[in-house]
Formats: structure tokens, C-alpha cells, sequence
């Protein structure tokens, strides 16, 4: 049948090989301009030129786009169950192995010290990367502990400096320990801001 084809909606574009790139480039952007509080799935959709239920197909939630956005390898919804689930008394253990489990790689551990080194010295980046940080994780853990939010944010900042030393200044011997050894150092450490009672 000839004639001129149908435009088309520029309000909802099914699923096509590259939409899930597409909708990707539109978060980086929406993220970048709004940062991770102020940004939606809605306008990530709408930056996209496709409808929000493609979004939430493809990425379920705004973290899980944030972090495919940023090619984090791990989301809160991977972490948070993992941290609160299992005994109290060995939380500080399995945060010290997952992150060292993490960053193992090569593949999962180069975006993410990509993104600290961006907070570092881009104060956009800083502010996106803290809002993510803080809300949809560490808060998040702290709440459901019922643990104050400076005690979660400091055992986040001694496995933010063991990254640091290991990855980015290689520092010796923490950047050949192995992950037991660490485990064994950081560990207790780690537990004291997730008990129930503050540390002495």
C-alpha cells in the first residue's frame, strides 16, 4: 500500500534492540542535570521519548536505572537484603567480603572507581553520587537497623578508604592482602556501627 508512513508518537515507542541504550543515555543525562534526588523514571521517559512502563520493563526502579546508568556492578536492592538479612552480629563481616567481592574484578571494579574519582573533582558528580549513596542505600540500612545515620555513613567511609587504598593509591600490603586477612581486620571494625548500642 503506498503512501506517506505514519508518524510516529513521540509519547511511547515500543521495545526495540538499542531502546534500553536509549533510555540509558537519557538518564545519564537527566541524572547529570538534576541529580539522583530530583530526577524521575517519568522524565527519564519523557527525555527517552518513551512511555514510564518501558522504563520500569527494563530497569524496575530509579536505582536499578541509576546504577545502569552509571554501570555500578551492584544495586541497593543486591545490597540491603544481603547486609539485613543473616545474622546481625556478622553484618560487618559480609559488607567487608561483598565489597572486596566487587571489586575483584576488573570489569565490576573500574566503573565504580571511575565514579569516586569523578566525585573527587566534579562537584555535579560529587552531589549525585552523595544523594545515591545516602538515600537509597546507607539511610536505608540505617533505618531498618534503627542505628543512627552517622554510624552507617562511617562504615561506609572505611570501606570507601580500604577502595581507595587498594585500588586507586595501591597501597602496600593492604593492595595484595587477601580477602580473608581483611575480613579478619575490618570486620569487627565494620560491626561496631551496626550494633544495637553506639560504639564506646
Amino acid at each position: 500500500m503506498s503512501g506517506t508512513p505514519a508518524k510516529r508518537r513521540p509519547g511511547r515507542r515500543p521495545g526495540s534492540a538499542d531502546t534500553r541504550g536509549e533510555i540509558l543515555t537519557a538518564a545519564r543525562r537527566v541524572f547529570a542535570e538534576k541529580g539522583f534526588d530530583k530526577a524521575t523514571v517519568r522524565g527519564i521517559a519523557r527525555e527517552a521519548q518513551v512511555d514510564p512502563a518501558l522504563v520500569h520493563h527494563y530497569f524496575d526502579t530509579k536505582e536499578g536505572i541509576f546504577t545502569a546508568a552509571m554501570q555500578l556492578p551492584i544495586t541497593p536492592q543486591d545490597v540491603i537484603p544481603l547486609l539485613l538479612e543473616g545474622p546481625r552480629m556478622e553484618i560487618g563481616e559480609r559488607l567487608v567480603r561483598m565489597i572486596l567481592r566487587v571489586t575483584a574484578s576488573a570489569e565490576t571494579r573500574e566503573p565504580m572507581v571511575a565514579l569516586i574519582r569523578s566525585a573527587m573533582t566534579n562537584e555535579q558528580a560529587a552531589a549525585m553520587f552523595r544523594e545515591f549513596i545516602s538515600n537509597a542505600l546507607l539511610y536505608q540500612v540505617a533505618d531498618r537497623l534503627q542505628v543512627p545515620h552517622l554510624r552507617v555513613e562511617a562504615g561506609f567511609a572505611q570501606m570507601f578508604g580500604v577502595i581507595m587504598a587498594r585500588y586507586v593509591l595501591r597501597l602496600e600490603p593492604m593492595a595484595s592482602a587477601t580477602h580473608d586477612e581483611l575480613v579478619v581486620l575490618l570486620g569487627p571494625t565494620l560491626q561496631r556501627y551496626f550494633a544495637p548500642e553506639g560504639p564506646d
